[in-house]
């Protein structure tokens, strides 16, 4: 009986450690959301205009824009709250180019990775109802200089395009043979016109264009700077026109900035200046 006992007992021992209850505890994971998409920026006069889709998380809180000189250190300039895809950074310089990037944090905290589109602009400065004369009857209001954002005579060592009224037509002349204008066709606002083409296609070959209510212009001055224009009415001595001037010498940007699909934003939050 001595030896049947303990066996019994250990047996016991057995039968109770089958009958536990046998749970499974799940630990839910308070992960960072998405990095914001669709990225885009437009170009104003010491402004630029940042854009973004909106992040449909349910948990979300607000963004977080950045702000480069270099595309390496990005440092945090605001925040907008849900519900508004947008930021306008008016501590900006015309003629500087900056990289912007933006950020989604939670109601937890977590903050996202910065949005992977290269998003650039280089603010420039522009104008609205700009007004040139026929230069056979107005010779000193027929001109405009775009470095200086001034009307000059036609004739003016200064001045980049002039107006001229032939057999009832205006037409845009650029006033030296070294300066280009190409007519970019009709468009629905200012801003459409993103960049000026830099292939040698396209620029007239007589060195004017007939001057057409709703078309914009481009011009390449003779000093390598891009410069835009939009007919916004006709009267019978005048053009009227918005204007807009890259003061960046080469740089064709004129409104919003193309997007680099090839390269991709690694950064993490952790690597940002704040």
């Amino acid at each position: 009986m001595k030896r049947i006992l303990p066996i019994i007992l250990m047996l016991l021992g057995f039968s109770l450690l089958g009958c536990e209850e046998n749970t499974t505890k799940y630990v839910e994971i308070d992960r960072e959301p998405a990095a914001p998409q669709g990225v885009y920026s437009v170009t104003g006069d010491e402004a630029v205009y940042i854009y973004w889709l909106p992040i449909r998380e349910a948990d979300f809180s607000h963004y977080r824009v950045f702000r480069s000189l270099d595309d390496i250190e990005y440092h945090f300039i605001g925040a907008s709250p849900k519900g508004t895809e947008e930021y306008i950074d008016n501590n900006v310089s015309n003629g500087t180019t900056y990289y912007y990037a933006i950020s989604a944090v939670d109601q937890g905290g977590n903050e996202s990775e910065l949005s992977h589109e290269t998003v650039f602009d280089t603010p420039r400065p522009e104008g609205q109802d700009l007004l040139l004369a026929d230069f056979n009857g107005f010779p000193d209001d027929a001109g405009f200089d775009f470095s200086t954002y001034s009307v000059v005579p036609f004739n003016s060592v200064n001045a980049d395009i002039y107006v001229e009224l032939l057999n009832g037509v205006f037409y845009i002349n650029v006033a030296n043979v070294e300066t280009d204008i190409q007519d970019m066709g009709y468009t629905d606002n200012f801003d459409e016109i993103s960049y000026s083409p830099t292939n040698p296609d396209g620029w007239s070959k007589v060195g004017w264009s007939e001057a057409i209510l709703g078309h914009t212009y481009v011009i390449w001055t003779a000093n390598d700077h891009y410069a835009k224009l939009r007919v916004t009415s006709i009267g019978s001595t005048f053009v009227r026109l918005d204007w807009g001037y890259q003061v960046a010498q080469s740089n064709p940007e004129l409104a919003r900035p193309q997007h680099g699909d090839d390269y991709l934003r690694r950064t993490i939050i952790s690597h940002i200046v704040k």
